[in-house]
């Protein structure tokens, strides 16, 4: 792993990496506090709008409609989901950063919108870390290396000494270029002698019926996506990434914990506010969400789709922030990923 590290990272990466780390620290610790007349009892007083930057119907997306539900019952106000997808979350996270910091406009989206486009896009329309403040992590996601029904192997060990015996490179989805998938797959690569040629998709569902179908020899997918192919036996899970497994498949154990090491960094969706917005406000907001995600209809669906609910606070939020995103950066520069 140091390795691939030190050959691949960068002077910028790592100025980027020190960049978000120290902005986002400081959003999280200097959040103006409520003027007298917009006191945190004074909010909400009309809508909200919970900003989808995902195409509806995606997992996230579904997620959010969840999460709006339950929050509108606490707030007392309407929290309605304005989905609007495109340029890999970039559009959605704009209309954000240029909201009115008020409280009437947040985002829940994936770790890509703060971390992967820093690497993949020369220029954002707006600043990642400036133009944000923090809410929580709503959840840490673990993703699934899965192989067709039929396959000669039923473990990562399996599949790398399969994989060198053919003497050819083994193909390999996953749901776009610097993607987490990604990522994994040329750490699997690099790390672990595997020859393999990474085809990219614009989602897991296509993968996935390609490796079914013979024409990809393995795929990175969610649980979500894959749990159903894996239970009719169309499927077979080989490892899961993460810290720890998920409950969403339980007897799937980790890639460390059959000696595969550097795929424990965990993917996380987080919610946001734009910068500005009153702590007590975003406080408030952060108590709610991680209060919904614990509730017993929801906490089950987010386990079904593989995330483990979290919901610190913006400071524990920009702990684990700083821990982990320079990794993050110095890994998708790794894959060989370009910007665009």
């Amino acid at each position: 792993m140091e390795r691939l590290l030190s050959r691949r990272s960068s002077t910028d990466a790592i100025d980027v990496s020190k960049r978000l780390v120290l902005a986002i620290a400081a959003a999280a610790s200097l959040l103006p506090t409520l003027a007298s007349a917009q006191g945190a009892g004074a909010w909400p007083v009309k809508p909200i709008r919970l900003v989808s930057p995902f195409n509806p119907g995606g997992a996230i997306d579904v997620l959010n409609r969840i999460l709006a539900e339950k929050l509108s019952q606490r707030l007392g106000q309407q929290v309605f989901v304005d989905p609007i997808p495109g340029a890999n979350t970039i559009k959605g996270a704009d209309v954000v950063a240029k909201a009115a910091p008020d409280g009437y406009t947040f985002m829940i989206t994936t770790m890509s919108t703060h971390v992967n486009n820093t690497v993949l896009f020369t220029k954002l329309p707006f600043d990642p870390v400036k133009d944000f403040a923090p809410i929580t992590q709503v959840s840490l996601g673990s993703v699934l290396l899965t192989a067709p029904g039929n396959a000669p192997y039923s473990d990562l060990k399996g599949f790398v000494a399969w994989a060198k015996a053919q003497k050819r490179p083994i193909s390999y989805g996953s749901w776009g270029v610097g993607s987490s998938a990604n990522v994994y797959g040329e750490i699997l690569a690099k790390d672990h002698g595997v020859s393999l040629t990474h085809v990219p998709y614009k989602g897991e569902q296509p993968a996935i019926a390609d490796v079914i179908g013979g024409n990809l020899d393995v795929t990175f997918a969610s649980p979500v996506g894959a749990k159903p192919q894996v239970i009719a036996g169309k499927l077979k899970a080989l490892g899961m990434t993460g810290p720890a497994r998920s409950a969403a498949m339980a007897d799937v154990p980790t890639f460390g914990e059959q000696g595969f090491k550097g795929f424990e960094l965990p993917i996380w969706v987080a919610a946001y506010a734009p910068a500005g917005t009153p702590k007590a406000i975003v406080d408030r907001l952060q108590k709610e969400i991680a209060a919904v995600i614990q509730l017993p209809d929801v906490l089950p669906k987010m386990i079904d789709q593989g995330q483990t609910p979290l919901g610190n606070t913006p400071e524990e939020f920009a702990a684990a922030f700083a821990k982990d995103a320079p990794t993050w950066i110095n890994y998708i520069k790794a894959s060989g990923a370009k910007p665009e």
